[in-house]
């Protein structure tokens, strides 16, 4: 099995994960660090921008949530804008992977299906085609990179960026979301969600999500995880 390195969960805010991002792409591609998962969540709630997604409406530099406005990032992938409330992010970095740019989302992706199915909850590809582009939410429609449930209901959006033979995915997961922020930020009604199991309604829940994923991903890329936080240089150079 290959080793890689699993980064403990994370609460910062959207550039600091931004910026983890990008750093872990440049220390892999140099050959300094092995391939890499990570799970983190957005404090203060943030929209990320997709990186070629050059406009948005002005109400986002407006938006708070419980007395803190929102931030506005910009993530290194591409895809549309992703509210980051009520979610969990992964992050995978790896490199040496062949196939077309959507044969490799679902190599990464298998992971994600069968954690869920551990869980209790099936998921399939979505089908919506170009036609995304033209709208600036990513969770309004389903691509071949995104999850949904049985229903229709998408639980993951999901992006890349390759540089040279290494991969970013960026992938955020859609656990409970406020449909009212939703509704303010898309000016639309927010989109059904997914019923999450009753295990991940819990306190524990969000440990729970990321112990099953990561058994996945162990068993889906032939991986054994090493779980290192960040050191203190790390963090420096990060910075």
């Amino acid at each position: 099995m290959a080793d890689w390195r699993l980064i403990p969960l994370l609460q910062a805010s959207g550039e600091v994960q931004m910026a983890i991002d990008c750093w872990l792409l440049q220390q892999h591609q140099a050959g300094n660090l092995p391939p890499i998962l990570r799970f983190y969540t957005w404090s203060p709630v943030a929209i990320s921008l997709g990186y070629h997604q050059r406009h948005y409406p002005a109400v986002w530099q407006h938006l708070s949530w419980q007395g803190k406005p929102l931030d506005i990032v910009r993530r290194p992938t591409g895809g549309r804008a992703v509210l980051h409330q009520g979610d969990l992010t992964y992050t995978m970095v790896t490199s040496g992977l062949s196939g077309s740019r959507v044969e490799v989302y679902q190599q990464l992706c298998q992971f994600l299906i069968e954690g869920w199915r551990s869980l209790g909850l099936e998921l399939h590809y979505g089908q919506a085609g170009r036609g995304y582009i033209h709208n600036p939410n990513c969770f309004a429609t389903a691509t071949s990179a995104d999850l949904v449930d049985t229903q229709g209901n998408k639980l993951v959006g999901s992006a890349q960026l390759r540089q040279n033979k290494a991969i970013l995915q960026q992938g955020s997961i859609r656990l409970f979301p406020d449909g009212d922020l939703y509704t303010r930020a898309f000016n639309t009604p927010a989109p059904p969600a997914a019923t999450l199991p009753a295990a991940l309604q819990t306190e524990k829940g969000i440990d729970l999500l990321i112990e099953a994923l990561t058994a996945a991903a162990s068993h889906c890329l032939g991986a054994e995880f090493v779980t290192q936080p960040f050191t203190p240089s790390e963090w420096q150079a990060i910075a």
